[in-house]
């Protein structure tokens, strides 16, 4: 029998939660471009504000956030669309965002990758609460242009303009992203600057799933979680902790990569109340 279908069934499994990401990520890219592309309006907008099958809106709490900064009144449906994703990352966790939603992760999980491959060191990094600072930045930013200063260079923004209309001058920020995550530090944009991730991860404080190391008694300290996490300071105080194995903090993208990689199966993805721990 051959061993190709083993091998392949082994592959997707080992990488089960990446494939997710990747389906839920090119998914929600298509959800958008297929009115755009094809003409078929399920979705019109984008991540910032849409209506889905004409009757859902939606709305970027953050966007808000900074129109209302920028002293703009947002009509009754921005308010109502803002809630409802406020809740649903309230709920699910806002780093989701970051891992299974946003677009610009596609390229930074690709600068990850090619640096592990050139077996590039890792240079100098800003302070993971860069981040905040910057975002509150954004915030100072509207408020004293009366405008919304960060959606003109957002790369998510960005990117969504750029698969509609093409790569223009916006191309050259994707591409900085892409260098500076390859060439300077690993996961700088994204675990370092990014101010949309330091407001979804404002949201997910009190999130319900959770990254649980349940087997940590098993750890041989082979490093590979840490090798691939988007945020590795995580996962020390739960793998190392004396208290609960679960990853409470709300940086965690809950991504599943440390699930995948790890070969003696210590992570799982539970919920937030399951402190339970295997030997």
């Amino acid at each position: 029998m051959s061993t190709v279908p083993l091998r392949f069934k082994a592959k997707l499994r080992a990488n089960k939660w990446l494939l997710l990401r990747r389906l839920s990520q090119f998914g929600i890219l298509a959800l958008f471009l297929l009115g755009p592309w094809g003409g078929i309006w399920i979705i019109k907008g984008n991540l910032s504000s849409s209506l889905t099958l004409k009757t859902l809106p939606l709305t970027d709490p953050y966007v808000l956030l900074q129109s209302l900064a920028a002293g703009h009144i947002p009509y009754r449906t921005a308010l109502s669309g803002a809630a409802i994703v406020a809740l649903f990352y309230l709920l699910a966790g806002g780093r989701v965002y970051c891992s299974w939603v946003c677009p610009v992760n596609l390229l930074t999980d690709a600068a990850a990758w090619l640096r592990r491959r050139l077996g590039l060191k890792s240079g100098h990094a800003p302070h993971v609460n860069t981040r905040y600072w910057l975002l509150a930045g954004t915030l100072i930013a509207a408020a004293l242009s009366h405008s919304l200063v960060w959606e003109w260079v957002n790369p998510v923004s960005i990117m969504h303009r750029s698969l509609l209309f093409g790569f223009g001058l916006g191309g050259f920020v994707l591409l900085g992203i892409f260098l500076y995550d390859l060439l300077l530090t690993t996961r700088g944009w994204c675990g370092h600057l990014c101010p949309v991730g330091a407001f979804y991860s404002l949201l997910g404080h009190f999130a319900l799933p959770r990254v649980s190391a349940v087997r940590r008694d098993d750890c041989n300290d082979c490093m590979d979680c840490f090798k691939v996490c988007p945020e590795p300071q995580v996962i020390r105080p739960a793998l190392k902790g004396q208290t609960s194995p679960i990853i409470n903090s709300a940086n965690c993208t809950l991504c599943g990569r440390c699930v995948d990689v790890c070969d003696k199966q210590i992570f799982t993805i539970t919920h937030r109340f399951n402190h339970r721990s295997e030997s």
